[in-house]
């Protein structure tokens, strides 16, 4: 066996979890190999979270630029050129893909371009194209699969001419109107996204409600503002048929009604990208198409462990990150910790923003019973919004048992709402009182401080 080709750790896949556990473990002087056939930094900074938010940011300049002129701020017609935005949205991933191509370089990690898929349970044959029969393989004692998870289109007819969620990011410009189908965050945050930069939007939601498992006082704010800015939403639908090409696009959904546009993103969930990688020839078992794992972040097979969106876990980027951390302690380190999955904060970067911690109402209602769920809540309008026309009005909710006034839940719509709840969620995680809340003294005037003020 070539030494060269033998690690104490190869890693499956370059995103969150994958880049995070390699560089943990090469800190304690494992030899680590990360495999990736495609660009380091996985879903979340090349397709996802990061590019994501930069369209946010880009999309909300238009509102403040036209709220402007309360403020007495003069800057005339407003246009939006999409195409800019794009570019400079895809220089900036190509600069994060090469600082974290750097920093598996300074950590010590060797990065192996290809694909990686099983040949037994301590051997991996990595090609350069999934099609390549042969490759180099390498060997480790530890193996973690952390290839992630890739957008879902549904079964419909002619759902090859609709994009999903990776598409956006590469078009050169977007269109005119577009038809987004699904009522989950990554639908939120596209339709608020689009319906920024003056896309005409259309949101269909299978459903009868947006973002399910979220507090639905919550959501249902958002659905209203989102329906006021001028997204046209249509509930309990379901898309049967797309026809024509790109730009003449004519959907046909279940009232029978035909919709007429350029486009149609499909933003109906993701599932993990396992099929390529032969986790058959190492016996590792698979439950809804996801890989099952203990408290050790291990399958079924003692030295092959997983995190991220292959696991049954919850996906999402910062409960990687420290899934392959922990990980990398306790196997590299001997430091025995574990994720703790209590208290995940959460975001939607829709407009206006989401951000929530703990139990919803519903939760705590199901788990302590009506009579033990205290709610507290503040509706209001922020000062920032004072002067302009819009309706955008911040909603702020906590949950609170009633025998022992342990806040369980927090959550928010409005400006900041992320910023927010992430301070908030470190309260929840010290298992804050409603009197730790009430004798914490306010910062005045923000919205933060309707937290720590409510009766």
């Amino acid at each position: 066996m070539p030494s060269q080709d033998f690690f104490d750790l190869i890693v499956l896949g370059a995103g969150s979890g994958g880049l995070a556990a390699a560089k943990r473990a090469a800190s304690y002087g494992a030899r680590v190999a990360v495999i990736e056939g495609d660009r380091v930094g996985g879903t979340c900074v090349i397709r996802g979270c990061v590019p994501k938010k930069l369209l946010v940011y880009g999309s909300l300049y238009r509102e403040h630029i036209e709220a402007s002129g309360s403020f007495g701020i003069d800057i005339g017609n407003v246009s939006v050129d999409s195409k800019t935005l794009l570019s400079n949205v895809r220089k900036e991933v190509d600069r994060l893909n090469s600082r974290h191509t750097d920093l598996l370089k300074d950590a010590g990690v060797e990065l192996i371009i290809g694909w990686g898929s099983f040949i037994s349970q301590n051997c991996v044959l990595v090609r350069d194209n999934l099609s390549d029969n042969n490759g180099r393989k390498i060997f480790a004692e530890n193996i973690l699969i952390a290839v992630g998870s890739q957008p879902h289109k549904p079964e419909v007819s002619g759902a090859e001419l609709g994009w999903v969620s990776d598409d956006m990011f590469n078009l050169e410009t977007f269109p005119e109107n577009i038809i987004v189908v699904g009522g989950g965050f990554i639908a939120c945050e596209f339709a608020s996204i689009l319906n920024g930069l003056g896309v005409n939007v259309t949101l269909i939601v299978r459903g009868e409600k947006l973002l399910r498992g979220f507090d639905e006082e919550i959501s249902s704010e958002l659905q209203e503002r989102m329906q006021k800015k001028g997204i046209q939403l249509l509930l309990n639908q379901t898309i049967r048929l797309i026809e024509g090409s790109v730009g003449e696009l004519t959907i046909s959904i279940d009232n029978g009604i035909k919709h007429n546009s350029d486009g149609v993103l499909f933003a109906t969930g993701r599932k993990p990208l396992l099929s390529h990688l032969g986790l058959e020839l190492a016996s590792i078992k698979l439950e809804s198409n996801k890989i099952p794992v203990d408290i050790n972040q291990a399958t079924n097979i003692k030295n092959i462990f997983a995190v991220g969106d292959v696991t049954n876990n919850i996906n999402l980027t910062p409960v990687a990150i420290e899934e392959g951390r922990a990980f990398a302690d306790r196997i590299f380190g001997s430091k025995p910790r574990y994720p703790d999955y209590n208290n995940v904060p959460r975001a939607v970067f829709s407009n206006p923003e989401i951000a929530t911690v703990g139990l919803t109402e519903k939760q705590a209602i199901d788990r302590y019973g009506l009579n033990q769920t205290e709610i507290y809540r503040a509706k209001f309008k922020s000062m920032q919004m004072a002067f302009s026309r819009l309706e955008n009005r911040c909603l702020l909710k906590l949950v609170v048992i009633k025998s022992s006034q342990k806040v369980v839940g927090c959550h928010m719509i409005g400006e900041y709402s992320a910023e927010i709840i992430q301070m908030a969620a470190i309260a929840l995680q010290m298992g804050a009182r409603k009197s730790d809340f009430d004798q914490t003294m306010a910062l005045h005037p923000t919205i933060a401080e309707e937290f720590v003020t409510m009766s």
